[in-house]
């Protein structure tokens, strides 16, 4: 079954500073919530899809892997640790938990369990609820440095929320992910399994999946560096690069950062959430 973009993870060393700076990108930005194993985040939703902004607050908290459980917060924290700030993970939207996992293991994409949590998230109304989350885990061998999973929501009522997904920039939806990669060509396989659609070839260097929510781009660092006019991650092997948003108020978004002089500290917190540069 196809698979659209459910959520990316953007890892930061300070919540509430990412968050402003969210704000000032004109994004409406959700409160501070907690997870059980020591991260917090916060999310900006669009409909069908969020950014998770996220923070390894608690670190004493934090489980190990094992040799069949993946554990969110270590990726986290060592992802930080090895390359700081960035897109650390990628979800697609999953509506059968235990087969997504049993045909990444086929695939040889991973053999772990699924991920069953829960956690309290506050309404804009001040009301708490309970949100919960199945996530289905898809390892790929040669992106230490990227993690990829499913996710089914287990309580979607109490999660999306109009008012939140309503953003003074004008963004709509989500146009997009890139990834980066030495050999675009040698994911393919991966990115098939992930997302259940074959990636498209418009260049040796480039190919397009496109979902039923946006496109997942694969291309190399130098392609990435000409379409996006800044540095791709850094490394060789397979990392999350930029979303794409759809938005017409990409120039007033500009036009108002540089008014408050946030271009510099918007490109050191975001340099990596770009606007769509295809005509």
């Amino acid at each position: 079954m196809p698979r659209g973009l459910d959520h990316l993870v953007h890892l930061v060393r300070d919540l509430d500073a990412a968050g402003e700076l969210y704000d000032l990108l004109g994004f409406t930005v959700g409160p501070r919530n907690h997870h059980p194993w020591g991260t917090h985040n916060r999310i900006v939703q669009l409909p069908g899809f969020f950014i998770e902004l996220l923070e390894v607050a608690e670190p004493a908290k934090i489980p190990e892997h094992t040799d069949r459980q993946f554990s969110f917060g270590a990726f986290n924290r060592d992802f930080l640790a090895r390359n700081g700030q960035g897109f650390s993970m990628l979800a697609l939207e999953g509506t059968d938990p235990q087969g997504d996992r049993d045909a990444f293991a086929a695939a040889g994409y991973g053999d772990v369990e699924v991920f069953d949590f829960s956690r309290n998230a506050r309404r804009p109304d001040g009301q708490d609820v309970e949100v919960g989350f199945s996530l289905a885990f898809a390892m790929e061998p040669d992106a230490p440095n990227a993690a990829f999973f499913t996710v089914k929501q287990l309580r979607p009522e109490n999660f999306w929320i109009p008012d939140m997904q309503r953003h003074a920039n004008g963004a709509t939806g989500v146009a997009g992910i890139v990834l980066v990669a030495e050999q675009p060509a040698d994911h393919t396989g991966f990115v098939q399994a992930l997302c259940g659609i074959a990636p498209r070839r418009a260049t040796d260097d480039w190919y397009v999946t496109q979902t039923p929510r946006g496109d997942i781009d694969i291309m190399t660092r130098a392609v990435f560096a000409e379409r996006f006019g800044g540095p791709p991650p850094a490394g060789d092997d397979l990392r999350i690069g930029a979303v794409r948003f759809v938005s017409p108020g990409t120039d007033s978004m500009r036009r108002g950062l540089a008014a408050r002089r946030m271009i510099e500290e918007a490109a050191y917190w975001c340099s990596t959430v770009r606007p769509d540069p295809r005509p």
